[in-house]
């Protein structure tokens, strides 16, 4: 073998022959799972049997590296040098595999991790260059790779380091779970920081401008992909991934979505669909993309958007076969309970069904986990986010209602909306409402509201006091909404007022 070439698949192949004849042995990777070692551990047992030298290097960047897999190399091939890089919040995320031998050398250098899939059916690239197209960058890559193996933020792995790890992995994963139980002294400090962090205002004059580069996964968005793929190598077929608003499910959904050749997508908001077609175009901009609902039926696209609502008639779900797409992605999940998604999800057999949603617990107590099998692949609570960087922590202002409740009426667990509508467009409950909005605005606001005719009073009484607010409802026509949003991002508005709109998958800056 004397030339560089290109390897897009089945990367253990390759593996596998070198390791067989190799006397040298060094691996490094970001992550390593039980899956890719016990795939790899027959090839390093016959190395070591021959007496081959064996060093591999595991990353615990962002606790992905399973401690069962550190186990397994510790015990079925003690004889090799199997070292922990303690990325200490530094991104750790290499892939390399280099092999000496007396007749040659071998570089490796591309995507794959140690796990089944990426060795495997995985969308992974690799360069392989031998030593006969450049004997230098062989010896460049093994200083490189030593640098890292014996540099001072690494350990050996054995027992006790095994047991460490696994209770930093285990707690990063848990509090990557439902939150754990925080005091209100750790909210306050998580929220509001210290008192300097506290003055700390949003300028006017910011900028939401952002570059049309392409895109890579955030820190959050590739732990989610990294538990999705590991979902997938234990042959789940349905995931329900929970992250807190803000932390990029969409596009999310659009990286996993690399490996699938068509896609379905499906919401309940126009507003949503328009924004998921906008981000899976900038993640993949050489495929195509298309909308389907009551207005326009692209249905030849790679990537489908369509609207729950169009999609869960018989009409136009009959227009797709049961096995039209390879994978489909339930946007705002917690819905999915309903007669609509069900319809469609009784219809359709993807190779796998993702579900995505910041809020998977319903009041009804309807069951949203058994829609995916009660696999959660990854769940990380908006504190969590907070902590880690991930969300910008928020001030929040708790305003005190004079109003008294007590003599309404309870109908249907809540209050009669008459009555309480009654209440709720008194003179002296905007007039409160506006006071606390002007003591504590800083650009622009949503306000979020019970009832159209409460949005409609609340508009009107703060465009009296000369600001420029609209109230927006479920019934607003389209082009009035999108133009609404565009007064707000431009400046041009101070308020929308608004129900049943805005409250969950649309990104407004």
């Amino acid at each position: 073998m004397t030339d560089v070439r290109l390897i897009t698949s089945n990367l253990i192949d390759t593996i596998s022959e070198l390791t067989r004849t190799a006397d040298t042995v060094y691996w490094m990777t970001a992550f390593a799972m039980q899956s890719g070692v016990r795939l790899v551990l027959p090839h390093l047992q016959e190395a070591i049997a021959r007496g081959a030298e064996v060093k591999i290097l595991v990353g615990d960047y962002l606790f992905i590296t399973q401690p069962e897999a550190l186990a397994l190399l510790v015990e079925h091939v003690p004889q090799a040098e199997i070292h922990l890089y303690e990325s200490r919040g530094t991104s750790f995320h290499p892939k390399a595999y280099l092999f000496r031998s007396d007749a040659q050398s071998h570089v490796i250098v591309g995507s794959s991790n140690l796990s089944k899939s990426a060795l495997t059916k995985g969308v992974e690239w690799s360069i392989h260059a031998p030593s006969t197209v450049d004997e230098v960058l062989f010896e460049t890559a093994v200083a490189e790779f030593m640098k890292l193996f014996l540099s001072s933020n690494t350990v050996r792995v054995n027992s006790e380091t095994i047991a460490r790890y696994k209770e930093d992995y285990l707690e990063a994963n848990q509090t990557t779970g439902l939150s754990q139980v925080w005091e209100p002294q750790d909210e306050i400090e998580v929220m509001f920081g210290t008192p300097a962090e506290q003055e700390v205002i949003f300028e006017e004059s910011a900028s939401y401008v952002t570059k049309q580069a392409p895109l890579t996964p955030r820190p959050v968005q590739l732990l989610a992909l990294e538990a999705l793929q590991q979902t997938r190598e234990e042959d789940y077929t349905k995931a329900l991934v929970v992250l807190a608003t803000g932390l990029g499910k969409t596009y999310l959904a659009a990286f996993f979505a690399k490996s699938f050749k068509r896609v379905l997508f499906i919401a309940h908001r126009e507003e949503i669909l328009l924004q998921a077609k906008e981000s899976f175009s900038h993640v993949h901009p050489t495929r195509t993309a298309g909308i389907y609902n009551s207005f326009v039926k692209e249905d030849d696209a790679d990537f489908l958007f369509a609207s729950v609502f169009t999609l869960a008639s018989d009409f136009h779900l009959k227009r797709f076969q049961p096995d039209a797409f390879d994978l489909i992605v339930i946007d705002e999940f917690h819905h999915a309970t309903a007669p609509t998604y069900e319809r469609i999800l009784n219809y359709f057999t993807p190779d796998f069904l993702l579900g995505i949603t910041a809020t998977p617990d319903r009041l009804d107590n309807k069951n949203v986990y058994s829609l995916c099998d009660g696999n959660v692949a990854i769940s990380i609570h908006f504190l969590d986010a907070i902590r880690r960087n991930w969300l910008a922590p928020f001030t929040y202002f708790g305003v005190f209602d004079e109003t008294d409740y007590s003599g309404l009426r309870w109908r249907n667990n809540s209050y009669d909306d008459e009555e309480l509508l009654l209440v709720q467009t008194q003179v002296a409950y905007a007039d409160a409402i506006f006071t606390a909005w002007e003591q504590h605005k800083q650009t622009r606001t949503i306000g979020f509201c019970s009832s159209v005719k409460q949005a409609v009073f609340l508009s009107h009484h703060f465009n009296k006091a000369g600001y420029k607010t609209i109230a927006l409802h479920g019934d607003s026509k389209r082009d009035q909404r999108l133009h609404a949003r565009q007064q707000l991002e431009a400046g041009q508005l101070d308020v929308i007022f608004t129900v049943d709109l805005f409250n969950e998958g649309v990104d407004i800056p």
